[in-house]
């Protein structure tokens, strides 16, 4: 099951706010369907990680911290296909849109620098589940 392409069909009609709340929703299901415990023993993420998990406090959980989660639940890919998914999505969503970082970053009235959002969205960057939900939203917007 994809993370996002199948979970979020309408993040482009979606504030960056409630994107992240729905992700947020996605991820809580998830630690209460497999177990707070399990997932640390998975995954190797502390336990005050997962419990944020948890509590839906996710803004600044990063993208790979969330996959890693994602994947010990059922029917789900591993963490690093999630992960490649995740980018691939933000990458031909900017395909699709016609758009570089530069166009981005004025998009996101320059939240993130352009050179930082292409790091981050290539993965050589950590990027915050709120950033994320930023950069997803607005992309799929300019999509329409």
């Amino acid at each position: 099951m994809p993370m996002l392409r199948g979970e979020f069909p309408d993040a482009g009609e979606q504030s960056h706010e409630e994107l992240l709340a729905a992700y947020g929703t996605v991820l809580t299901e998830t630690v209460e369907t497999v177990g707070v415990e399990e997932i640390v023993a998975e995954t190797g993420l502390d336990q005050a990680t997962v419990t944020a998990f948890a509590d839906g406090d996710i803004a600044d959980r990063t993208l790979d911290e969330a996959v890693a989660v994602l994947a010990t639940g059922p029917n789900r890919p591993d963490a690093d296909a999630l992960q490649a998914e995740a980018q691939d999505i933000l990458l031909m969503g900017m395909t699709t849109a016609v758009m570089d970082v530069e166009s981005l970053a004025s998009g996101i009235d320059d939240e993130l620098e352009p050179k930082e959002i292409q790091q981050k969205i290539e993965g050589r960057y950590p990027v915050t589940l709120a950033e994320y939900a930023l950069l997803h939203s607005y992309i799929e917007g300019e999509k329409r």
